[in-house]
């Protein structure tokens, strides 16, 4: 396929045969997304500052340190990932798949929302933003409309069940109930990852593990050849979702130069709310929704951390962890930063093969 929006520049691809091949758009995405993050970054970051009166908010009962060294940060650094990577599916994509709208409307539905959070924020100066209701309610409404879009691209077979790795030949019928379970997908990585951000570079480098290994896959189900090798569930179209995770992987990179400890600038909602919806969105177009659990186990850890903190403090007044989520509890019993960013990273690293593993190559 010929993206639809490619500069003149398209004939003399189209006389070198290269961009019809999957493979080539999806690195030039890559690379396309990268050099607009690292060419806007300073001039994005600028921005931020010039509107942001002491930059990020810092809880005042989190860690001390962070009083000390975070305070002025400006946050909102999402709008650079957002704006690398819309241009670089814009440029490489197959605008005629729907897949690829369907996951950039989560992508961006998610962003907007995490703006607005973060705009009140640094306009309120407090750390509250948007209530916890309204943005379940506004979360619920994209996702729920981006199931019922999955539903409609999907193979009949496939639209309303669940698959389930290792597992080749199962699935678990949902029927009216998948909807929902597809909707709670993209709800539950989107504020996984947005639990998860809360250390220099700690959420970006496993969100491009995950959208690498989701790379791999789109590829693999989106070919008929493959899928049938492998014994996978085949999405026809499903494919081109490669070209966005390898565009999302290159505006993560060009953001993460920018969020290298110290940092300078945070992605804020718009970034972290919108990288878990495009991984959660893009998990139920391959039908790999349980293999996200898997290859993002670092944020479902980091969730599950602050849920039974939450709980076990109701019933018993007691903590179970020092701070949560479990990166401030590292922080609390004196662990560096670097040094817990770096170990998770390698977590995510071995959740990431262990997700691969899911995939039956023979």
């Amino acid at each position: 396929m010929i993206p639809l929006l490619l500069s003149p520049l398209a004939d003399e691809f189209i006389l070198f045969n290269l961009a019809r091949y999957l493979t080539f758009r999806a690195g030039a995405a890559c690379m396309t997304a990268l050099f607009v993050a690292l060419v806007f970054g300073k001039s994005v970051i600028e921005w931020l500052r010039s509107f942001q009166r002491g930059g990020q908010p810092i809880r005042e009962d989190g860690p001390q340190s962070h009083l000390l060294t975070k305070k002025g940060t400006p946050t909102m650094g999402g709008v650079l990932i957002l704006l690398s990577l819309s241009v670089s599916v814009l440029l490489w994509a197959d605008l005629r798949n729907g897949f690829v709208w369907a996951v950039l409307f989560v992508t961006l539905g998610y962003g907007a929302l995490g703006f607005v959070d973060d705009w009140l924020k640094v306009t309120k100066r407090n750390t509250k933003g948007v209530s916890g209701r309204a943005k379940l309610v506004a979360q619920g409404g994209i996702a729920f409309i981006a199931a019922l879009w999955f539903m409609w691209l999907l193979p009949p077979g496939l639209s309303d069940n669940l698959a389930v790795p290792f597992l080749k030949e199962v699935l678990i019928p949902l029927s009216i109930v998948f909807p929902f379970v597809a909707a709670f997908v993209m709800m539950g990585s989107s504020n996984a990852v947005n639990l998860t951000d809360g250390l220099d570079g700690l959420a970006i480098v496993p969100v491009m593990i995950a959208a690498a290994v989701f790379a791999l896959i789109a590829y693999l189900v989106g070919n008929r050849i493959f899928a049938d090798y492998l014994q996978l569930h085949g999405v026809p179209g499903a494919g081109e979702l490669a070209v966005f995770c390898s565009a999302l992987i290159g505006a993560s990179l060009g953001f993460l130069w920018f969020n290298a400890p110290p940092a300078a600038v945070f992605m804020g909602d718009t970034g972290s709310l919108a990288l878990g919806g495009a991984l959660g969105s893009i998990a139920v177009a391959t039908k790999h929704e349980i293999v996200l659990a898997i290859v993002g186990g670092l944020f479902v850890v980091e969730t599950l951390s602050v849920i039974i903190q939450v709980f076990w403090f109701k019933r018993t007044g007691r903590r179970v962890f020092l701070m949560a989520p479990l990166h401030h509890h590292f922080e609390k019993k004196g662990w560096a930063e670097p040094t817990i960013v770096i170990r998770f990273w390698i977590i995510a690293m071995v959740l990431g093969l262990i997700g691969l593993s899911t995939l039956k190559i023979r």
